[in-house]
């Protein structure tokens, strides 16, 4: 089994809440991924923490460093935890400045700090598909689909993420 790079790059997955400011922030770290890795017994893997921000905040100079990242990598097989709000932008960045790799974003809508359901789900998710996926491409991971890039979205009057329509299998 060969060695799954994790590029960390924040999004409410990561939010922790500071008590002295009052609000959720994005932390320097990758306690969210640590806590879920330390369950993945057979997985090979290297974490990666190039950006702390909410995706709102990420600009297409952040995702040039992802995609160099994702270029400059000997690793085939890569997982982004991305924020869910510009999750399809930056895929679709990635679709046009990355080859001959396998990617899979994946994030969460509820901070693991807050309920470490979502964010658990949705990682291992991507990382169970991952381990398997012959097809090299762009893909997201988000409550319990794994599409091409283009084939899911962010329905924001439900919540969650569905197929788009006419969308076809992965």
């Amino acid at each position: 089994m060969s060695k799954i790079l994790i590029l960390n790059t924040g999004g409410t997955f990561n939010k922790r809440y500071n008590p002295l400011r009052g609000e959720l922030e994005v932390p320097n770290d990758s306690f969210a991924l640590e806590s879920i890795l330390c369950y993945c017994y057979n997985s090979a893997y290297e974490i990666q923490n190039i950006i702390h921000k909410d995706s709102l905040d990420m600009n297409d100079d952040d995702r040039a460093l992802i995609a160099q990242c994702i270029n400059n990598s000997t690793h085939d097989k890569i997982i982004i935890v991305h924020g869910t709000d510009t999750m399809d932008i930056t895929a679709s960045y990635l679709a046009s400045h990355v080859t001959y790799k396998t990617v899979i974003l994946t994030g969460a809508m509820v901070p693991f700090s807050i309920n470490t359901v979502e964010a658990t789900s949705n990682f291992m998710l991507a990382l169970s598909d991952l381990q398997s996926r012959e097809k090299r491409g762009i893909f997201i991971a988000m409550h319990g689909l794994v599409a091409p890039y283009n084939a899911i979205y962010k329905n924001r009057t439900k919540g969650i993420f569905e197929p788009c329509e006419n969308s076809q299998d992965s």
